[in-house]
């Protein structure tokens, strides 16, 4: 019996991390489906305007994670993950109030900063995963964690459109309830992971977004893949932040519709994850599959920007079979070409650029919309935001295709060596 308590009360905490990320994604997504709504019911505009907002209120929201996961990662190593990752799921179940209840723009501007900045409990949390997890099981317990981001985004935005029904603040109650009740859960199962004597001092130069990248400079070769992913990642924020407000305009979706068509997106990709990647990749190879699955990417939003009645967006949605399985094989094919001692690094430079891309693909992307769907535009054209996208896609092929057109095979140990020293 003496030892069952330990792996129960690891079961418990990693139950606990895995429902914090979940909760985390949901949140995200049950909003998404009410965003126009309740912008335009804010600042009394248009919904091409209120768009503009929607893209600002996601670049505060991605500024503020990208800022904030190394900071709270960093604080996890000196006061313990169960500290700041308790504190970052109570703050995120208050500040959710705080949005659903915000009487002005500003308001929801400074709930979504501190939301980014809550947001971003998934570094101790990783971290936490790390601690209590024995070699042996520790890709199989990152794999239960993950596993709950995709399911946030099928489950996030389905509810929030049925609860968009209720008003455009509803979903911000919910997520705050699934946030707080998380929290009191945390507080009796969560027990600390990190001993003291292996925490350290806090140093600001540690906390730095920006210092893996520069490393990377090392890696000609994977330097051009993570600029490939950067443009692929860029051209990704189309689908958060403008879809609701493209399918709005366009078809004149309701929020049920438009929570149904975003979890229908999460369906899609959980589902090549989990089905197409493990045929496709073992008789393509990791390059081919990823280059055909750029190809299903710029196929795919080019007919969203050009489709003309509300079902092509869900016949468009065929080609993310194969776009959903882009990331994962550039990410494996990059592993091959770093040692062994720098995966780590690798995985902190393609988060910081993923980043980056969430900073700033909302803006520039719902300008796009805004731009060109404007009364006064010179030429309307409602899908621009998705033609661009197909666009940065087709930049990401041809970065792609430039950086692979050598074979790319794994190094053995004195190549790796060699790289590492580049």
């Amino acid at each position: 019996m003496r030892t069952l308590e330990p792996e129960t009360k690891t079961r418990h905490a990693l139950a606990f991390i895995a429902v914090t990320l979940l909760l985390d994604t949901i949140g995200f997504g049950l909003i998404m489906p009410v965003y126009p709504r309740l912008l335009v019911d804010l600042t009394g505009q248009g919904l091409s305007r209120a768009a503009v907002y929607g893209g600002w209120l996601g670049f505060v929201y991605a500024a503020m994670q990208f800022l904030c996961a190394p900071v709270l990662g960093n604080l996890s190593d000196r006061y313990g993950r169960r500290r700041v990752i308790l504190f970052a799921v109570g703050a995120l179940g208050i500040d959710y109030i705080v949005m659903g209840l915000a009487p002005t723009l500003a308001w929801l501007f400074a709930g979504r900063a501190i939301a980014g900045a809550a947001g971003a409990s998934f570094t101790p949390a990783y971290a936490y995963v790390a601690d209590i997890s024995p070699p042996e099981r520790r890709a199989q317990n990152f794999g239960i964690v993950s596993a709950s981001f995709g399911t946030g985004f099928i489950v996030g935005p389905a509810i929030g459109g049925l609860l968009g029904s209720l008003g455009p603040r509803a979903p911000f109650f919910v997520a705050a309830a699934l946030s707080l009740i998380n929290f009191g859960y945390g507080v009796f199962v969560l027990p600390e992971s990190l001993p003291l004597e292996r925490r350290r001092a806090f140093e600001w130069k540690r906390a730095n977004p920006l210092g893996t990248l520069i490393q990377m400079k090392k890696h000609p070769v994977v330097l051009g893949l993570l600029s490939s992913l950067f443009l692929w990642a860029l051209a990704n924020q189309v689908m958060p932040t403008t879809w609701a407000f493209y399918t709005k305009f366009r078809f004149g979706w309701t929020e049920a519709i438009i929570g149904a068509s975003l979890a229908t997106v999460g369906v899609v990709m959980v589902t090549s994850q989990a089905t197409v990647m493990r045929f496709i990749v073992p008789r393509l190879g990791e390059r081919k599959a990823a280059f055909l699955g750029i190809v299903g990417g710029i196929a795919s939003y080019a007919a969203f920007g050009l489709a003309t009645t509300g079902w092509m967006m869900f016949a468009a949605l065929s080609g993310w079979f194969l776009a959903a399985i882009v990331m994962p094989t550039v990410n494996a094919l990059m592993s091959h070409l770093i040692a062994r001692d720098a995966q780590g690094e690798l995985q902190g430079a393609a988060a910081g650029l993923f980043s980056l891309s969430a900073i700033i693909g909302p803006p520039m992307m719902t300008h796009l919309f805004a731009r060109f769907t404007a009364p006064d535009a010179l030429f309307h054209v409602p899908g621009a935001a998705f033609l661009a996208a197909a666009v940065l896609a087709a930049g990401s092929l041809l970065v792609f295709w430039l950086s692979t057109r050598e074979p790319v095979a794994e190094p053995n140990a004195a190549a790796a060596s060699q790289l590492t020293a580049a």
